[in-house]
């Protein structure tokens, strides 16, 4: 089933369906056969389990858990853990295949995968929550593993998850397997510069967009969706760049200034006040209203659906960088071409983190680690040769941006399935 803008909201909104429309319009202009086409639509493994785990008072509790390898032709599944009250099957399956085609784009040897348990995680204590990461881990112990599925960070989710995930996983293996997950501490394997390699990434693709529009970072007005770990570094790193960061928008409200805001400041702000609000060198917005500020770019780093049907034709941005995965909804899409906004899509401009968790799963496996100069230049090659051949692909097949970057996904898995061939 192929889904339009004329889709209702609930559609528009559901992470699987949204994928799956623009999986399907790529799919349509490659002319891929039906066969290839059901083979690349679908999850290759999907995997429920109930985790029973003891609370702090005592009290037993289960948990539901979701694993997904949406596809390992190119190699093994690799995607994030995410720990939250509204995790779904389908939101998993979706990040697993934006993950296969995320990979795929920057060409890096992994496929796509993504986990989920559905918990309220601010509401739980450490040691539960490491009963559960642990309880979790043995649940789909046989489905993950270096060669097999590499889980990493996600929403709620840290090094010290990926540490209980190790431990757990090397336990059961009788001896200790770094490369089972990636964005680990540092003294367990982890690689310098994942921390901040997903803002950086966003800041890369974004200089190399600058170009086309004749801009320079000091000329630029950037607001920032998203003070986390994406949007937060994102923001820090473009502001020592030069670029003039307008506004930081959070759950909570928005701060705006003119003349750009200190961004160090205003993170030294939120930790002493658990907040962004109130910073006394900028105005306080509405979030709502700050999103739509005219601007040079804009980079929705917080979640899913942030853009939508109901408020595209009010962006006043030149360019638009997705830090978060699916901030744009499908039927959002068309309404951004109209209004001639250049679009950094997710799947390419988010890519740096996974480029360097594959860098440490590649260290982790050598035994041998990179400095962090080697770290930044190998992934600032990778972005930019990525955004030059989805930039050249749309320009050359007269598509969007978002569509060449799915095109050239798609293209790279199926030629390797193709290759392969099918085992019968």
């Amino acid at each position: 089933m192929v889904l339009d803008a004329t889709a209702s909201a609930d559609q528009e909104i559901n992470p699987w369906e949204s994928a799956a429309h623009r999986f399907d319009e790529a799919a349509e202009l490659l002319k891929l056969d039906d066969g290839m086409r059901k083979v690349l639509r679908q999850p290759a493994m999907e995997l429920t389990v109930n985790i029973p785990v003891v609370l702090d008072d005592g009290r037993i509790e289960v948990f539901t858990g979701y694993r997904v390898q949406h596809s390992i032709a190119r190699g093994p599944a690799k995607g994030g853990v995410r720990f939250a009250p509204d995790v779904s099957l389908d939101e998993v399956r979706a990040l697993a295949a934006w993950m296969t085609w995320k990979c795929a784009v920057v060409n890096i040897p992994f496929g796509g995968g993504k986990g989920g348990v559905i918990c309220e995680p601010h509401l739980l204590s450490e040691s539960e929550l490491e009963r559960i990461t642990r309880r979790y881990t043995a649940e789909i112990y046989e489905f993950i593993g270096p060669e097999r599925d590499v889980p990493a960070p996600d929403v709620n989710t840290n090094a010290q998850t990926m540490a209980w995930i190790m431990d757990t996983y090397s336990m059961h293996k009788r001896h200790t397997v770094t490369a089972v997950v990636t964005g680990k501490p540092l003294e367990l394997g982890g690689s310098l510069g994942r921390p901040e390699a997903t803002g950086r990434g966003c800041m890369i693709v974004t200089m190399e967009a600058l170009k086309r529009f004749g801009l320079t970072p000091e000329t630029t007005r950037v607001i920032i969706q998203g003070f986390g770990n994406v949007g937060g570094m994102a923001a820090r790193l473009m502001s020592q760049r030069g670029f003039k960061i307008t506004c930081i928008i959070e759950y909570d409200g928005a701060v705006f200034n003119a003349h750009g805001l200190d961004i160090d400041a205003l993170l030294e702000h939120r930790t002493e006040t658990g907040s962004i609000r109130g910073f006394p060198e900028a105005e306080d917005m509405d979030k709502d209203e700050a999103l739509l500020m005219e601007c040079d770019v804009l980079i929705p780093a917080a979640h899913e659906n942030t853009i939508t049907s109901s408020n595209a034709g009010a962006i006043k941005a030149r360019i638009l960088c997705e830090g978060a995965n699916g901030p744009t909804t499908f039927a959002a899409d068309s309404i951004l071409a109209e209004n001639k906004v250049f679009v950094i899509p997710d799947i390419l401009a988010n890519a740096g983190g996974v480029t360097v968790s594959y860098f440490e799963w590649v260290q982790d496996r050598q035994g041998y680690f990179w400095n962090l100069g080697l770290v930044n230049d190998r992934l600032e090659e990778i972005m930019v040769a990525s955004f030059q051949a989805v930039t050249g692909y749309a320009e050359k097949h007269r598509v969007r941006n978002r569509t060449a970057a799915y095109m050239l996904a798609l293209d790279r898995v199926a030629n390797a399935i193709k290759q392969r061939g099918l085992y019968a």
